[in-house]
């Protein structure tokens, strides 16, 4: 018996954050017990928890999926917490948590500088020497610095973190994250040293109209390192006019573009205390607005693996290729010690065409990284930019490129891997694979749409569409609080409710009819459906209270464009982007009219607001948003289904969106699921489904009689389908169903990505219809789940298991000669509702025991089997 995932505000041992008030959640693994009885929490500035600042009592109202602490906290200090578990089989008490707060509301000592010259392109290095003449207890850095930053404190880097402050509407609001320096700094003399780079702040970035200084123009550093010594006393180092800069190694830095760095401009030791600094420049006072600066929502981003290339290539065209195996994000470090002056010149690219390698896909991103030697051995790699790749050109090199030089860097925001699938067929759980990459590559602080073009933006609609997959595969709850309340900020900015296209918005326009202005259908979805999924999946009504007030706001944007007549038909839609019944082969928007899709989506986040609503309290409203709900299903009805009930738009979209949004009455639904068959079977049963339709199509199938049409597209192998990519070799998901042609030559060349992670959704289905795992929303968090696997012969066996905000859940199937055997497994203190189809229940054997006697109470209905299973595990089978 153990507690373990003890986490406040979804992040274990969380340093500096914006906590707001505290959620501590944990999960108890236990074997031998299924219930937990009582539970209590303890709060203590001491580990010894002698003196408790807070005690629950032993209480038996307490839920272990979130838990909220009824305490003022402090500016600057660390609370240690502890949980007590009862058990219908014992006790058990937790190892020790802690949570530490920022500044909070205190003021700042230090002030925002930058380097004197004029020059706002040089990249500077500033540093502070300073003496501490007591001993040292404990130290806390403070910093922000702008566009990036990386600190030093004598001659050690700080963390090991990247890309911080990290991506937000930096006019909006800017992070300053918290380092514990203890054990860094020492009484005596003392350096702390930033190195700075443009980022999305200062480089060049945006969507159309892509330039330098979207949000400022001058690099900038505010930080104030807080010692406290043994005797109680306590000093406050700041960035002040003391402080001295010197240009960097790094010549530029670009997000898009790349990095070069120049060894031998380098500094040794620039960050610590036997450098003379003598000659360096002096800094200046910037005005900045102190009223922006928050503790850091963003959680770390880290090297999180590390991938050795496979092989190197030598192509036709005479260039030397590195292949990493895999398209991911992030860099190669390598190993170097070339003559002086010499330069080496890599350039990343995601394929191969005709064997060479190839960019063209990257539009004006140049993805490069140069890198000149100052003859002396170097482990070298970028600091401010990333890229995503699968191929390295190599230039420059001297000698013969060796593999075991460079290694492949894996960034990404640090999330913790969450779920597994595992079928019998190598391809499916390569396509699942290739999801889970799509996924690492594109949640870099900003769920963006892709990670390698002149793009790399944080698309609401792929984030939408993909967001139950992403939930299934990792913990994003802290990751998407971030996003969500960066798209409230940029909402609230704009003022009418509007959603943006993109979070940040980069400075893209708003508020108009055109492309750029938001407020489109299933994109600004992404303010509804993710909380509402977040909650689902981690229990946390937090999101909800943070984001009511957003999901609102954009509703009733939408309600102010329909004149009373609940439907929106106005504006600019992105429809159902990239499906393949448009009028044309490379017409993006689909054949599903955009006014259906928006429609649908309006009926659908209204009453998302709705629930909301009613899950905190908010009783009118929900009764005002349901019945809007209703309004906008029965104008769908008028403007796009006959009275007798059949469907204006016979596309595969259109009956998907109708069925999954419940948008018809009851009398009408088998006709939209006949209506989709059929247009399947016209189709030869291949999809025909874009960014909307796709991440429900399958659902619709399984959950309405054609389970087993969901399998045959799941596992077609031919254009268009995702077998068809993993068959052509892809280790990500593809922006387009045809991103490359049979022959392996790129299709549309103007917006071709081969890591966008939109089609992933298809494991959210795998998750849900192939191996049943379904949280409810009457018990969020998985406390209780409808388990409802739906097998199929099309595949042999199928298995998946997740580790919940509950615990861990598992769930499986296996066809063996006349039998289908069922493997489930339900965490502590949780239940299932399973629902077996086609089962036979007087062949029905459940952990070796004949169903009748194994003493659940089960019903039996048309061959399906339906109980409840308790914490435990189960082996079942019955015969087929």
């Amino acid at each position: 018996m153990r507690i373990v995932d003890m986490k406040c505000n979804h992040v274990v041992n969380p340093l500096g954050y914006s906590l707001g008030k505290p959620q501590l959640s944990w999960i108890t693994e236990v074997e031998g017990a299924a219930v937990q009885e009582a539970c209590q929490i303890q709060v203590a500035q001491e580990k010894d928890f002698i003196h408790l600042l807070y005690d629950s009592g032993k209480r038996e109202d307490m839920d272990s999926i979130g838990f909220y602490l009824p305490m003022e906290l402090k500016p600057r200090t660390r609370y240690y917490w502890r949980v007590h578990v009862w058990t219908d089989n014992g006790e058990v008490i937790s190892p020790v948590a802690w949570f530490e707060t920022a500044k909070m509301e205190e003021p700042w000592t230090g002030k925002w500088i930058t380097p004197g010259w004029e020059d706002k392109s040089i990249h500077p290095l500033l540093r502070k020497r300073f003496e501490l003449k007591k001993e040292v207890l404990q130290a806390r850095l403070y910093i922000c610095g702008l566009g990036l930053y990386e600190a030093e404190v004598n001659g050690k880097r700080v963390g090991e973190e990247y890309f911080t402050p990290y991506c937000n509407s930096y006019n909006n609001w800017i992070q300053y994250q918290t380092f514990d320096v203890t054990g860094m700094v020492n009484q005596g003399e003392n350096v702390i040293g930033v190195m700075l780079g443009n980022g999305w702040y200062k480089g060049r970035f945006g969507f159309q109209n892509k330039k330098d200084g979207v949000y400022g123009d001058t690099f900038a550093l505010l930080c104030e390192l807080v010692v406290q010594y043994t005797d109680g006393s306590s000093e406050i180092i700041g960035s002040d006019i003391d402080w001295k800069a010197a240009p960097s190694y790094i010549l530029d830095s670009n997000i898009y573009d790349g990095e070069i760095q120049d060894a031998n401009r380098y500094r040794k030791g620039w960050s610590g205390t036997s450098l003379d600094d003598g000659n360096w420049s002096k800094v200046r006072y910037i005005e900045m607005d102190y009223n922006l600066l928050e503790a850091r929502r963003s959680i770390p981003v880290r090297i999180m693996e590390e991938l050795k290339p496979v092989k190197v290539i030598h192509t036709p065209k005479k260039e030397t290729v590195l292949d990493m195996g895999q398209n991911m994000v992030g860099w190669v470090r390598f190993q170097i010690h070339a003559p002086k002056d010499s330069v080496i010149f890599l350039q990343y690219g995601e394929e191969l065409q005709e064997g060479c390698f190839y960019r063209e896909n990257l539009r004006s991103a140049k993805a490069e990284f140069k890198f000149i030697s100052d003859g002396t051995p170097q482990e070298v790699q970028p600091h401010f930019t990333f890229y995503g790749f699968r191929y390295i050109k190599v230039e420059g090199w001297h000698g013969e490129v060796n593999a075991e030089d460079f290694t492949g860097c894996v960034v990404y925001s640090a999330l913790e891997l969450r779920g597994n699938i595992e079928t019998s067929n190598p391809m499916v759980n390569r396509l699942v694979q290739n999801a889970l990459w799509g996924q690492k590559g594109n949640f870099l602080d900003v769920p963006t749409d892709c990670p390698q073009r002149d793009e790399r933006m944080g698309w609401t609609g792929d984030a939408q569409v993909f967001s139950g997959t992403a939930c299934f595969n990792m913990d994003c709850d802290a990751f998407y609080h971030k996003f969500l309340y960066d798209l409230a900020k940029e909402q609230s900015r704009i003022g009418t409710g509007i959603v943006p296209h993109v979070v940040p918005t980069f400075g893209m326009s708003h508020g108009g009819n055109d492309t750029l202005s938001g407020g489109s259908s299933a994109w600004s979805e992404a303010a509804t459906v993710i909380p509402w999924n977040l909650f689902l999946h981690y229990g946390d009504k937090t999101i909800l209270t943070q984001q009511f007030d957003s999901m609102k706001a954009y509703v009733d944007y939408i309600r102010k464009q329909d004149d009373g007549k609940r439907l929106w038909n106005t504006g600019f839609h992105f429809g159902d982007w990239l499906a393949l019944d448009g009028a044309g082969e490379y017409d993006p928007f689909g054949g599903t009219p955009t006014d259906l899709i928006a429609t649908a989506y309006y009926a659908y986040s209204s009453e998302l607001v709705a629930k909301a609503a009613r899950i905190l309290g908010k009783e009118k409203e929900a009764k005002e948003y349901h019945q809007l709900s209703m309004e906008i299903k029965e104008a769908f009805c008028e403007e796009f289904v006959s009275p007798r009930g059949r469907l204006a738009v016979d596309t595969q979209t259109a009956y998907v969106l109708v069925v999954f949004m419940d948008l018809v009455p009851e009398k009408y639904k088998g006709r939209m699921i006949e209506g989709l068959r059929a247009n399947l079977e016209k189709n030869k049963y291949y999809l025909k489904t874009g960014f909307v339709g796709t991440s429900y199509l399958c659902r619709v199938l399984s959950e309405n009689g054609y389970n087993n049409l969901a399998y045959r597209l799941l596992l077609n192998e031919e254009f268009p389908s995702w077998l068809y990519e993993v068959k052509l070799g892809a280790t990500t998901i593809w922006e387009r169903w045809n991103s490359l042609l049979p022959d392996g030559n790129f299709g549309e060349l103007g917006m071709n990505s081969l890591n966008h992670y939109a089609y992933g959704s298809i494991v959210e289905w795998m998750y849900r219809n192939m191996c049943g795992i379904n949280p409810l929303e009457e018990y969020p968090g998985f406390r209780r789940i409808r388990l409802a696997p739906q097998p199929d012969k099309q595949l042999q066996y199928a298995v998946a298991d997740i580790y919940t905000a509950a615990g861990l859940y598992e769930s499986g199937w296996k066809y063996e000669e006349n039998q289908l055997h069922y493997t489930f497994s339900i965490p502590f203190h949780a239940q299932a509702d399973l629902v077996l189809t086609n089962a036979d229940s007087s062949t029905l054997i459940i952990n070796g025991v004949a169903l009748e006697k194994f003493g659940l109470p089960y019903q039996v209905e048309d061959k399906t089997i339906r109980m409840v299973l308790k914490t435990g595990h189960y082996e079942i089978s019955t015969e087929i």
